[in-house]
This record gives structure tokens, C-alpha cells and sequence, in this order.
């Protein structure tokens, strides 16, 4: 059994490729270890599955102004992320901000230095690692109250 196979014009396409991208196509899908906060989705209706979604100390929210959506849900106070039993399962903080200038909190994954610190990491690694491989750690650019959150 032959490793590559040429193809049109001499191009070569082998099987260890093939199979380093299958396995990065399917580990894109839904990873039971990540939040669920910062998932991707099309509606709202699409966020927080492992929960009653009406039991959220928000409405839910598809952000559609992130590729490929962005589950959260509206928020007063920081508390109010992760107070639901099974919305959160890392133990990563979440925090509760206005996302750009929408004038809606929303809960996000944090990526303030208080959290990002004891990782050893620096804050678009932490979001790579515990949100997102294509997020990085930028501010929700909310005004006065903006935090830094894990977003692409």
C-alpha cells in the first residue's frame, strides 16, 4: 500500500495528510469539555444544550457578528454567568460586559490577567486553549466597562 498517490499534474496527497485532516475536521464539532458559553451557533435556540436554556439568568444570544456565532446570554453582574448548575464545566471565569455597543451584558470567557496569570500562558494562548483554537483575548469594546474576553 502506497503512502501518496499522484493526482492531476503530479500533485501528491498523502494518507498521513489525509488522516491529520479528518481528525482536525471532526475534533471542530462540539467538544463536550468546552463551555458552552463561546460555542458556535446559527440561532440562539442552538446555545446551551446541556441545559433548560429558559433556567439561564439571561435570554440566550447567537452572536452573529462573530464568524460562525458565538453562544451567551444577557447578564447583570459577573454572578450571573455560570450560576445555572451545568452551564459552566471548566471552572474558567466568565464575566458579564457589554459587548461593543450594543449596550447589552453578555457573558464571555475571561481572559483578564487575574485569570490568565497562574496559566502560564499569555492571553491569546489561554483563548486558544480553553475557548476557541481561532480565538484570541481582545476587549469587548464596550466603553467605560469593557473587559477582556476570548473572542475571534
Amino acid at each position: 500500500m502506497r503512502l501518496c498517490r499522484s493526482y492531476d499534474g503530479g500533485m501528491k496527497i498523502c494518507r498521513a495528510a489525509w488522516v491529520l485532516w479528518i481528525g482536525l475536521t471532526l475534533s471542530c464539532g462540539d467538544d463536550s469539555t468546552a463551555e458552552q458559553t463561546s460555542q458556535s451557533c446559527k440561532m440562539a435556540t442552538d446555545c446551551y444544550p446541556k441545559i433548560d436554556a429558559e433556567t439561564l439568568r439571561g435570554d440566550p444570544i447567537c452572536l452573529d457578528k462573530v464568524t460562525g456565532g458565538y453562544c451567551t446570554h444577557l447578564c447583570e453582574t459577573d454572578s450571573d454567568c455560570c450560576a445555572v448548575s451545568g452551564e459552566c464545566s471548566t471552572g474558567h471565569p466568565q464575566v458579564c460586559a457589554p459587548f461593543e455597543s450594543t449596550g447589552k451584558k453578555q457573558c464571555f470567557l475571561s481572559c483578564e490577567t487575574d485569570v490568565v496569570k497562574d496559566s502560564k500562558l499569555d492571553d491569546s494562548d489561554y483563548c486558544a486553549k480553553y475557548a476557541n483554537a481561532a480565538f484570541g483575548c481582545r476587549s469587548t469594546g464596550g466603553g467605560s466597562q469593557n473587559r477582556k474576553v476570548c473572542m475571534p
